[in-house]
């Protein structure tokens, strides 16, 4: 199974810049997306069908042209779980899983931190995740949790290790992230490339991008039973759609 995730930075924008025809190229088995700013009935599935992707599911947020997730799938899956039950993280639309025989694909937003108020949020959000996850993996124990998780872990992760002042780098999200790897998860990428400084996000100021001041801000992570499975996991920096870029994971099914 090939899962890319990919935070879209609006779903209509990336759209007109030529995604659909990525897309195709690409040709995932299930694409996770993040921050689709968008309600369904705004979007012309069409396209995505025409693309392949028959079944697709949309989980927005409440606020209009914010945040919300969405997974596009080439064959239908078992069940759809949208959110997590927990309102204070489902109004947002950070959540959506797809459940297959062997394998459960999730997409998910994270909050950032970029004011006080949101930075609370956001560690509130993490800690009643993991709590969600620990209870999930009691039933769905083969997990793929794909998405932007607004956190880079470790060092090689960003561009400027000193910016340990900034939320997304901030000791207390480094510590959580890796605890929540040390709870049964594999971050893919890492796992495969263990010295390779790659980045999934650039600012659109100073030119970042070009001269590649980035952050690894996206993951997927991947629950410990499905270890040996994990056969490639790449970052595709090509992709220009958005702020961010996708990433790639293919697990044998």
């Amino acid at each position: 199974m090939k899962i890319i995730s990919y935070n879209v930075n609006g779903i209509r924008a990336a759209v007109n810049k030529g995604f659909v025809d990525w897309l195709k190229s690409a040709n995932p088995d299930v694409i996770c997306l993040q921050e689709i700013k968008a309600m369904k009935e705004q979007l012309d599935l069409n396209l995505f069908e025409e693309a392949g992707y028959k079944y697709n599911y949309w989980f927005s947020a409440q606020k209009k042209g914010y945040s919300g997730v969405a997974v596009l799938c080439k064959t239908k899956p078992n069940h759809v779980e949208y959110g997590t039950g927990i309102e204070s993280m489902d109004f947002e639309g950070r959540n959506i899983r797809v459940d297959f025989d062997g394998v459960s694909v999730m997409s998910l937003y994270l909050p950032s931190g970029t004011n006080d108020a949101r930075l609370n949020h956001k560690l509130e959000y993490m800690d009643m995740f993991q709590d969600y996850i620990n209870t999930l993996r009691k039933k769905v124990p083969n997990l793929v949790i794909c998405g932007d998780y607004n956190i880079c872990h470790e060092e090689i992760d960003i561009h400027n290790p000193k910016m340990k002042g900034v939320s997304g780098f901030l000791p207390v999200e480094r510590e959580w992230i890796g605890n929540f790897i040390n709870s049964g998860f594999i971050d893919s990428f890492r796992y495969l490339n263990k010295d390779s400084q790659q980045f999934s996000w650039w600012s659109y100021r100073a030119n970042a991008r070009a001269n590649n001041k980035g952050w690894r801000l996206d993951y997927a992570m991947v629950s410990q039973p499905l270890q040996e499975n994990i056969k490639r996991a790449v970052i595709l920096s090509d992709a220009v759609h958005s702020d961010h870029c996708p990433i790639l994971v293919e697990i044998e099914n």
